[in-house]
């Protein structure tokens, strides 16, 4: 495995934990800014205890991991 690749995958896990940390709202505050500032309309972000997901589009962990943020059209 090449440096850069290792560095690479070393900073990816690193801001995914990072994003795991944050709390919900904060994320699903982002996530939502930056789906509007593409254009998206229409959909619906909720954050679910892990066992919740169900069908959903899992978009990011939060509060630790024990949450994620799911996406829904609607």
């Amino acid at each position: 495995m090449s440096k850069s690749l290792l560095v690479a995958l070393l900073s990816l896990s690193c801001c995914a934990a990072f994003a795991a940390s944050k709390p919900c709202d904060e994320l699903k505050a982002e996530i939502a800014a930056r789906l509007d500032e593409k254009g998206v309309k229409g959909y619906e972000i909720t954050a679910v205890e892990n066992d919740q997901v169900g069908d959903a589009k899992v978009i990011g962990s939060c509060d630790g991991g024990t949450k994620k943020l799911t996406y829904v059209r609607k």
